[in-house]
């Protein structure tokens, strides 16, 4: 198995906070679907069982669209979304990857995900979630 290593990470105003398990190399996910788009959402797909929301469960707000699949979660203070439930990996989250402290430090490789055409690329993320 490949080690992991805990990375912190929140919103804007510090009112939610998260921590999650990352390898020394993660690969992030830069989608162009609507919303990914339109928010500049670059993020990392983790397993739920290596995601811990630290504090800010309470100022979470939550939208849906489309299929309802995606819990875009959203800070009601400032309105980040630092991390989410993503509709490809409904059994993980997508990890904002600016949104982790120390995200400038991290190895990292961006890929590009064609989630405007998401019926026919979506099952190459599904691997993501699983431990």
């Amino acid at each position: 198995m490949t080690a992991l290593k805990s990375e912190e990470g929140g919103c804007h105003c510090g009112a939610v906070r998260f921590r999650v398990d990352l390898p020394a190399h993660v690969e992030v996910e830069d989608c162009n679907c609507s919303i990914c788009a339109m928010s500049g959402n670059d993020h990392i797909i983790v397993p739920a069982s290596r995601f811990e929301l630290i504090k800010g469960a309470d100022d979470l707000t939550e939208y849906r669209f489309n299929s309802r699949t995606a819990r875009h979660l959203f800070c009601r203070v400032c309105g980040v979304k630092s991390f989410y439930v993503p509709r490809s990996n409904p059994d993980g989250y997508a990890v904002t990857w600016r949104c982790l402290d120390n995200w400038r430090a991290l190895d990292a490789t961006v890929t590009r995900f064609d989630g405007q055409n998401w019926e026919a690329n979506a099952a190459a993320l599904a691997h993501k979630s699983k431990d």
